[in-house]
């Protein structure tokens, strides 16, 4: 009789763990999912914004003068500096910049906490001004939003359909011709803004295009600028894997 009460609590207590566990599971399910929802939510709230701000905007008529879409999204936030967007993915977003690399990690553009936090330009960087090397971040969220489709670069095919993608700042219009894509780790220095010399910087240009695992007719040399989207990736690393795509860059207006 003491065997088999001692089974039955044992059983008892085995079920209550499982069921434990299995509510656990669930809830943060639950919680990963909002957060998903929450985030496609307050992004697509400024997409749709700036979809019908750009629809009815005017030509800048200065140079350095903020343009008309962006007037109406500085107001929401100062810290706006451009917008990216990259068809055939779920890039549509307003690019940040903070006075360092870690604000908007875990920030949306309304300044909130979130997981999926913002695309980002490395503070380093001049808006204004372009550096040699413009890089922006963002993390590689598994529902595919924010960086998490730039891996779509790496298949041959996507990257011969979709060469280009559309830069825009506060102050002007770029055309971004893809030239390389690849994975890498942290020991690779790919994120530089600036070069002591245009000899470092064509040195430089020749490996990141050496890296990529895709074949590209692009051209790129010392006068050239250039803009480089960087994501965390376990493809190379689990804790300091990334994924890189670089661009070259040309002006529209």
């Amino acid at each position: 009789m003491r065997k088999r009460k001692r089974l039955s609590w044992i059983q008892s207590l085995i079920l209550i763990i499982c069921l434990g566990t299995f509510l656990f599971s669930v809830i943060k399910i639950a919680t990963i999912y909002y957060e998903y929802s929450k985030n496609e939510k307050v992004m697509n709230e400024i997409q749709v914004e700036y979809q019908e701000i750009q629809q009815n905007s005017e030509p800048v008529a200065e140079e350095n003068q903020i343009r008309s879409p962006f007037q109406s999204l500085l107001k929401i936030n100062p810290d706006i500096v451009g917008w990216l967007t990259i068809d055939h993915t779920k890039v549509h977003y307003p690019i940040l910049q903070s006075s360092d690399n870690e604000y908007y990690l875990k920030r949306n553009y309304k300044k909130e906490e979130s997981k999926a936090g913002s695309i980002f330009m490395d503070y380093r960087n001049q808006v204004d001004t372009l550096n040699k090397q413009t890089i922006i971040y963002g993390h590689e969220m598994k529902d595919g939003s924010m960086f998490g489709q730039l891996k779509k670069f790496l298949d041959e095919e996507f990257a011969s359909q979709n060469k280009h993608f559309q830069f825009n700042t506060i102050y002007a219009s770029y055309d971004v011709e893809v030239f390389s894509a690849y994975v890498t780790t942290t020991d690779f220095h790919y994120i530089e803004t600036d070069f002591a010399s245009d000899e470092e910087y064509k040195q430089y240009l020749k490996v990141i295009k050496e890296n990529s695992e895709v074949q590209t007719n692009v051209q790129v040399n010392e006068k050239d600028h250039i803009i480089t989207l960087s994501t965390c990736n376990n493809l190379s690393d689990p804790d300091e894997g990334r994924l890189v795509v670089h661009g070259k860059l040309t002006k529209i207006d």
